[in-house]
């Protein structure tokens, strides 16, 4: 196409990227339930009905004719809900920027977002749906628990997923048509663990995970090697579910093996709760708590408070980040929603990227079975692609390459710590 030759996708991309960012007719306004704690559960009547509605607009001023369907399965309701939200909002973000540029020459993006729920079940319909309305490729789900069971429903769909908050080891390894933008735990936390070791001299460390979670028992293990690795004695180790409330029982425990620091796997709802009852059953600040994945995003601080200070965390992008186009993002995403994004909504924007330059590489055909094949093709061909995270490119094994980062919470913001 013309586009393509008289810009690289390099120069292509950071061009639109600076393409400015209004409030367009998709986007919900600021203070929803992703900005309110506890909010999740009351958007949840008009979840699905409302996101529906807002990805169907069609947004002017893009490059008319033809329409290629993403589809974008998120946990917009219940206890994942402000990750699902941010995800959106992201997504949606990103395809009006995409249509007003004209990077998808003679096509016009439509994001069609729905509600997962975070339940495998749900998000196995909410695919069979995207695969029976003709889209091109689909972002998401937001939870690993969710991807085990839908992604493989993809794959014998002949269709691809770009996770974009999946991080449970194997996610990948389920076919050929799964990548994903999320850096997985296994990229992550060693160097999390590794970094810890050298700034607070930790010689034991205590374990604590929930069981019944598989992206939290994939933390759980490779956090357990990280720690072999590293010469760290583990103290004690204790379970819990992710529906549990009360976690007096296993911090007691925990308290009296007297650790180094407390390394938690789990989502982020469940972790805050361990953050603030560790403090307050008397474990003291110097005991820090290094979390997983799931601790990274603001909605820690603002459900555990204070005692939240001194939490670290690894991840793939930091909001302080000195990349102009993570500075952009976010000057435009908290114009636009009235609140800073996370990383679930930054590895969600940078993954409508992605696709789009995949899509735009593909030689979009009207035909859905073909441009498929060749958006996955053109996936797995992305190299060094200026993104909100960084240069980013897919390993053989199609997971994310970018270098990961340590930060900890002060004062209810992440900050560097390595």
């Amino acid at each position: 196409m013309v586009f393509r030759r008289l810009l690289s996708p390099a120069a292509a991309l950071m061009a639109l990227l600076l393409v400015g960012c209004g409030a367009g007719t998709a986007a919900r306004s600021g203070g929803g339930a992703a900005s309110r704690p506890g909010a999740a559960a009351a958007d949840a009547s008009a979840g699905t009905s409302a996101v529906s509605a807002a990805a169907s607009v069609q947004t002017t001023g893009g490059a008319g004719g033809k329409t290629a369907k993403v589809g974008a399965s998120f946990s917009l309701t219940g206890a994942d809900g402000p990750h699902g939200q941010a995800q959106r909002d992201a997504v949606l973000m990103a395809q009006d920027e995409i249509n007003r540029s004209g990077m998808l020459a003679g096509w016009k993006l439509e994001i069609d977002a729905q509600d997962d729920a975070g339940d495998r079940t749900q998000a196995a319909g909410v695919f069979q749906k995207f695969f029976k309305d003709g889209a091109v490729a689909i972002l998401g789900p937001t939870l690993s628990s969710s991807a085990f069971a839908s992604d493989a429903e993809a794959v014998k769909a002949k269709v691809p997923v770009l996770g974009v908050s999946t991080t449970a080891d194997g996610i990948t390894a389920v076919g050929e048509y799964v990548f994903r933008d999320s850096l997985a735990e296994f990229q992550v936390a060693p160097n999390t663990i590794k970094v810890a070791k050298q700034k607070l001299n930790l010689k034991k460390a205590a374990l604590a995970y929930a069981s019944d979670d598989a992206f939290s028992k994939s933390g759980y293990d490779v956090f357990k090697k990280a720690l072999a690795d590293n010469g760290i004695e583990v103290t004690d180790t204790e379970t819990f579910s992710v529906k549990d409330a009360d976690f007096s029982t296993q911090l007691s425990k925990i308290k009296s093996a007297a650790p180094d620091a407390i390394v938690v796997s789990t989502v982020t709802s469940v972790g805050a709760g361990v953050v603030a009852q560790a403090r307050k059953l008397g474990i003291p600040d110097a005991v820090r708590i290094i979390g997983g994945s799931g601790f990274n995003s603001p909605q820690v601080a603002r459900l555990a408070g204070p005692a939240a200070n001194g939490l670290v965390v690894g991840a793939a992008w930091i909001p302080s980040s000195p990349n102009p186009l993570s500075q952009k993002f976010v000057s435009d995403f908290k114009s636009r929603y009235n609140r800073d994004p996370d990383q679930f909504a930054a590895q969600a924007y940078a993954g409508m990227y992605i696709l789009a330059d995949a899509m735009k590489r593909a030689n979009l055909s009207s035909d859905p079975s073909a441009d498929r094949e060749a958006i996955r093709v053109a996936l797995n061909q992305t190299k060094n692609l200026p993104t909100v995270l960084g240069d980013f490119s897919f390993t053989p094994e199609r997971d994310a390459n970018h270098p990961p980062v340590v930060q900890q919470l002060q004062d209810g913001k992440f900050v560097l710590f390595s």
